[in-house]
């Protein structure tokens, strides 16, 4: 039986492209009314006409930047007057840069930081008490294996969702006995557009390609976990088993990977 998610009503970051955007259209084939946030007015508009006629209830979007993160909680403030609740939150929003840290402008170092963790936290934080109020809600943090298992010319990347599966796993604890769900997706190299930012010379997108995922099937399989009580999502799973390895042994999976790791 197919799930239904009339009358929730979920935010999803980073919904113009990519993975946020094929979120918004999973949602909407189960009928929910969809909040998308992300920084292109013009891609938005098209995801929102996409949702629409996937079946999805109400959909808006909003063009914001979430490095003013000063100016987050009155977003949510807004959003919650506007929305009545927000049911659930997809923190999808995020980039990478594959680059040498020597190599790497501290202002990208900042950025990244902005949009992949800072934002997220001021996210959560802000929403959460609105589903308080409901003891009801879920929040979804899309991390990355990167934030399993780091390897070279990604260790601003990888610092960044080892942060956003740290903060998730002590929230879920935090929030546990008040209906929430706090859930950490960690997906493995997705056929984005996020390659051409973080690997403009393609050298390690040719290089992962046959295991690269689909966007679709990813999108497909966190909206499967929204409002369970599900941990984590790791996907492909046998990344996840090789994640767990190296915390077992990592110079051994450091050795063996290292022809692999560095082909960035």
């Amino acid at each position: 039986m197919s799930r239904d998610l009339t009358g929730k009503v979920i935010m999803i970051t980073g919904a113009s492209s990519g993975l946020g955007g094929a979120l918004a259209k999973e949602c909407s084939k189960l009928g929910a009314s969809i909040i998308l946030v992300g920084r292109n007015e013009e891609r938005l508009a098209a995801v929102v006409q996409e949702c629409g006629m996937l079946g999805a209830g109400e959909v808006r979007a909003y063009p914001f930047d979430l490095t003013r993160t000063s100016a987050i909680p009155g977003f949510i403030e807004d959003l919650e007057k506007e929305w009545g609740t927000i049911d659930a939150l997809i923190n999808n929003a995020g980039f990478g840069l594959f680059e040498r840290l020597d190599q790497t402008p501290e202002k990208t170092v900042a950025t990244m930081f902005e949009v992949n963790v800072l934002a997220l936290i001021s996210l959560t934080k802000a929403v959460i008490p609105v589903m308080q109020k409901h003891r009801n809600g879920h929040v979804i943090n899309i991390a990355s294996q990167a934030g399993k298992l780091a390897t070279p010319k990604s260790s601003i990347y990888s610092a960044t969702k080892h942060a956003v599966i740290g903060f998730s796993n002590s929230m879920r604890m935090e929030v546990a006995d008040e209906g929430i769900s706090i859930t950490t997706v960690n997906p493995g190299p997705i056929n984005t557009s996020f390659f051409e930012h973080a690997d403009s010379s393609g050298t390690y997108a040719a290089s992962v390609k046959r295991w690269m995922l689909d966007s679709d099937e990813v999108a497909a399989k966190t909206v499967k976990v929204l409002f369970t009580k599900r941990r984590e999502l790791n996907l492909p799973r046998w990344m996840s088993v090789i994640s767990r390895i190296h915390a077992l042994f990592p110079r051994l999976v450091e050795s063996v990977g290292k022809k692999g790791f560095n082909q960035k």
